[in-house]
């Protein structure tokens, strides 16, 4: 059985750090898993738009497609905006559409990663109070995901760690951190659950004035493109299950 094209469906921004990042995260999806076909497609704002992608792959006779939102929670876009443009595809496709990325141990891996980065030590984490940042949802949904997952970075060992929104949902970044200083945290780090910079992520990095540390988004993480492609495997299984292989 061929493999299904991989179409990454990422949100798009007038901010071109996001569509370079986004390019970025595929360059190393494509170096993980090679001679697996992957596609970009935008929703908005950059080019190619999934419309665009799809008509073109099936001009070419493509006929399997795993469609993937670069999406960390189960929000609008991924109940809504998605599965509009994916039934708009070419009817000679056959689409399946992914799960978004989080949760995932992987991305908490990430996370850990970039606060490495950002100066942060292991011998640092039982005093160090951390702000999940991530861009908000008005999708109940999606907020209490992300209250669930900062109850599980916890867990690991740090000294606390509590939610924050950028939009549409409470508390901002700026009011958690303020909460750690409060709780008497030695140091307190922001670290965005966020894919790629924008315009939410600069709001996260502003309200982030007040903390120690200040970690980069997860952008072209490994772990990041290794959940990718877990996820593709995964929307591709039951057809591969159906053919006895």
């Amino acid at each position: 059985m061929r493999r299904p094209v991989l179409l990454v469906i990422a949100h798009g921004s007038r901010d071109p750090r996001h569509a370079a990042t986004v390019h970025a995260l595929v360059r190393r999806v494509r170096s993980l898993r090679p001679g697996l076909r992957v596609e970009t497609g935008f929703l908005d704002f950059n080019v190619p738009s999934v419309s665009g992608v799809l008509r073109s792959l099936a001009a070419e006779g493509v006929r399997d497609v795993v469609a993937q939102p670069l999406l960390l929670t189960r929000a609008f876009h991924a109940k809504a905006d998605i599965p509009a443009v994916l039934r708009d595809a070419p009817a000679r496709l056959r689409i399946r559409q992914a799960e978004v990325l989080g949760p995932s141990p992987l991305l908490l891996a990430a996370l850990e990663r970039r606060l490495h980065e950002a100066g942060l030590t292991p011998a640092d984490k039982s005093s160090t109070g951390v702000v999940l940042a991530s861009a908000g949802s008005s999708d109940p949904e999606a907020i209490a995901v992300i209250a669930d997952i900062a109850r599980e970075w916890w867990r690991t060992g740090w000294r606390a760690v509590r939610p924050a929104f950028a939009s549409a949902s409470l508390p901002r970044t700026e009011d958690a951190v303020r909460e750690l200083r409060a709780l008497g945290c030695e140091r307190v780090a922001v670290a965005p659950y966020v894919l790629a910079p924008g315009f939410l992520p600069d709001r996260i990095a502003r309200g982030a004035a007040g903390a120690d540390v200040l970690a980069g988004v997860l952008g072209p993480a490994p772990e990041v493109a290794r959940v990718l492609l877990e996820r593709y495997d995964a929307a591709r299984r039951p057809a591969l299950e159906a053919l006895g292989a």
